[in-house]
């Protein structure tokens, strides 16, 4: 049995556990899954308080929605279709309310992302350009519309398959591949001074 099968399985069972009342399943569920759904809405939202509001917003619908889960579904990909649509409703209310800049810094850490990647102690010179390249790339990614943003995100970052994307993103295949392609196209137009 190979490991993801052995992962869609153990979903699959604490799903059913849940669904038959055992509560402490969905702990199970969160301890393999909430660091890349967080990782997921962060890339999408570009806000850590609100990927964290709506991580946990995700395993709410999770706990509430359990018997709308069938049986032969991958879990992960119902997860991240549920999180997918939570950032859209975030985007559509950000864009009925006010909201803070994409760029802004963290207030706590007063930092933005780029700053507190790991270095694998090259020079600092070459570290200061690779934070510069990530915060390009970073930028560049969230000025994507939101559809392309999300198919660059679940394809290339969270390493989805096409016909999973599309089951998240409510599309067809062909459409995902599409909004890769533009998503692409876009991205080696803004940064060709980095490439």
């Amino acid at each position: 049995m190979s490991i993801t099968t052995e992962a869609d399985a153990r979903d699959r069972a604490d799903m059913e556990k849940l669904r038959a009342g055992h509560e402490a399943a969905l702990n199970d569920l969160m301890e393999r899954h909430a660091t890349p759904v967080f990782h997921f809405l962060y890339r999408m939202v570009g806000n850590e308080d609100d990927a964290n509001d709506l991580a946990q917003e995700t395993f709410v619908r999770v706990f509430k929605s359990v018997k709308s889960f069938r049986a032969g579904e991958k879990f992960s990909t119902w997860l991240f279709t549920i999180a997918a649509n939570l950032a859209r409703n975030h985007f559509r209310w950000r864009s009925r309310h006010s909201a803070l800049s994409l760029d802004a810094e963290n207030p706590e850490t007063e930092q933005s992302i780029g700053s507190t990647l790991p270095a694998n102690s090259p020079a600092p010179s070459e570290v200061a350009l690779a934070e510069e390249r990530a915060v390009a790339v970073r930028l560049a990614v969230q000025k994507l519309p939101e559809d392309l943003r999300a198919a660059i995100m679940l394809c290339e970052w969270e390493e989805r398959s096409l016909a999973e994307a599309a089951i998240i993103l409510e599309a067809t295949p062909k459409a995902v591949e599409s909004r890769l392609y533009r998503a692409r196209g876009i991205l080696r137009e803004r940064l060709k001074s980095w490439l």
